[in-house]
């Protein structure tokens, strides 16, 4: 077995999922109590308050262990101070394969990190694309492979430290 990745989070990004895991940790009396309450109104076939709430708690606890998980295996940063590098943090622009009209605007971070910005979209660091371009300079091409088993190159036209609102 594998150790899980690090994830790289903002000490901002990390607050904001540890409060979440808290509250969710902090509600789970409150659900089980409602659960209890809804068993004692009779047939549990058509009891559609216990079963909603039964489906809450299965999903409030999933929540619960993907983020205690992730916060296991953190490693907190500032996103990056320069400009003009692609790095973890980083808000970069590219175009693919040498066509200039072919170009696309993402954040390298984890989906927790980017998710808060639907505008964004988000690629990790270790997908075979987030790994081509870390560490890449401003005009630099860098290849990297396909799923279909074929390359494709990417150039990047910028990369800007990204600010969470």
């Amino acid at each position: 077995m594998t150790e899980p990745q690090a994830t790289w989070l903002t000490q901002k990004a990390y607050d904001r999922l540890q409060n979440e895991l808290d509250a969710l940790i902090e509600n789970r009396p409150i659900l089980a109590a409602e659960i209890n309450e809804r068993r004692e109104e009779g047939d549990l076939k058509e009891n559609g308050g216990y079963h909603a709430a039964r489906e809450q708690q299965g999903q409030e606890e999933a929540r619960i262990r993907q983020l205690q998980e992730l916060l296991a295996n953190v490693t907190i940063g500032e996103a990056p101070a320069e400009s003009g590098v692609a790095s973890l943090g980083s808000v970069v622009k590219v175009y693919y394969d040498g066509d200039e009209d072919d170009d696309e605007t993402f954040l390298i971070a984890t989906r927790e990190e980017g998710g808060r910005d639907p505008n964004l979209e988000t690629y990790s660091p270790e997908s075979p694309l987030g790994k081509a371009l870390l560490g890449a300079k401003v005009g630099e091409t860098r290849s990297y492979d396909l799923p279909n088993g074929k390359t494709a190159e990417v150039t990047l036209v910028s990369a800007e430290p990204y600010h969470e609102d």
